[in-house]
């Protein structure tokens, strides 16, 4: 489990023990989230070997030595750079982060024998405007491309999408909450601003269908996930209920801000790409898709010239080649 102390990973590795798993390794590159995660499980009692490592996914030759000598089965890849605004300004970390140490993940999870690896992806990946989402959807390309290339007994690859996660670091419910224990104002960016969300536990169980149903009996062509999130909820909507259920009233006793759309950011996000054939996979509240991809040499050219931009910090030549591997990418190199 890569990124095991981050909101979403360690609520996978409490799944993958209270499944019963006979060992689990959490790797993690904050020192602080490695131990918490790691004493709320010792805490449960269970009896899974749980062995924590402080590894960065950059680090190639450290991510494979780790993957080699636990061969792991399943492979959950949640470590990654996600805050929109942030990655627009430091690119290049998003770059090394988000497509590089996927990379690594995919390549060692390979090399060790693994089952099927599972990558945490977003819904801002398609049709992307954002480094966050082209660098996501790169990763996600270059994992089909493994998949496709894989055979039916080789190493399963596959993408789980999603929406904005009530309660994660970052979530835009607990920064409204501490707002109004503030005495506000609220801040929005767009009053249009809209939104799917999921709690932390419809993630998890998302992740562990969409595992499941990949290493079926029979190898299916999906391989991306999508929980059925409903309707998008518009975020100024959300600021107003959260005021109410705190008894106050918007407007009167907490205001409600609109500061504009920062880098990066769009007014709404999109579930699948144009040409992803949705698949009904016989489980209730998911659906799945068949990606169309690059073959894996196209890719692997592209990483070579992300490789080259990177060396030297050219954003403009990062920002051309994701916009060849990914065509719809609306980001601006500026």
């Amino acid at each position: 489990m890569t990124g095991g102390g981050g909101s979403i990973g360690a609520e996978i590795c409490d799944r993958v023990v209270t499944f019963g798993a006979a060992r689990l390794l959490i790797i993690e590159n904050s020192e602080p989230a490695l131990y918490n995660v790691q004493e709320v499980l010792a805490a449960k009692q269970r009896s899974t070997r749980i062995a924590g490592r402080l590894a960065d996914v950059r680090d190639r030759e450290r991510i494979a030595r780790l993957m080699k000598e636990f061969k792991p089965d399943l492979v959950f890849h949640a470590a990654a750079l996600k805050h929109v605004p942030i990655l627009e300004e430091d690119w290049g970390e998003g770059v090394k982060t988000n497509v590089f140490g996927s990379i690594n993940v995919a390549d060692a999870a390979i090399e060790a024998g693994a089952a099927a690896m599972v990558m945490i992806s977003t819904d801002k990946a398609i049709e992307p405007v954002s480094v966050l989402g082209a660098t996501k959807r790169f990763a996600e390309m270059y994992c089909q491309a493994l998949d496709a290339s894989t055979g039916q007994r080789g190493t399963r690859f596959i993408s789980v999408r999603f929406g904005n996660v009530l309660a994660s670091t970052g979530s835009v419910v607990p920064k409204f909450k501490a707002q109004i224990e503030a005495g506000g104002p609220l801040t929005v960016t767009h009053p249009d601003m809209v939104r799917y969300f999921m709690t932390i536990r419809e993630a998890c169980d998302l992740v562990v269908s969409a595992s499941s149903h990949a290493l079926g009996p029979e190898r299916s062509d999906v391989s991306v996930y999508v929980l059925n999130m409903g309707q998008p909820v518009k975020i100024s909507e959300l600021a107003e209920r959260m005021i109410r259920l705190s008894g106050l009233e918007p407007g009167r006793d907490i205001q409600i801000v609109f500061t504009g759309m920062r880098p990066g950011e769009r007014l709404n996000e999109i579930l699948f790409a144009s040409e992803e054939t949705n698949s009904d996979i016989g489980i209730s509240g998911v659906v799945a898709a068949r990606p169309v991809s690059p073959p894996l040499h196209t890719v692997r050219a592209w990483l070579a010239t992300l490789e080259q931009g990177l060396s030297r910090e050219e954003r403009t030549a990062i920002y051309a080649v994701l916009r060849e591997a990914v065509p719809d990418f609306g980001g601006k190199a500026a």
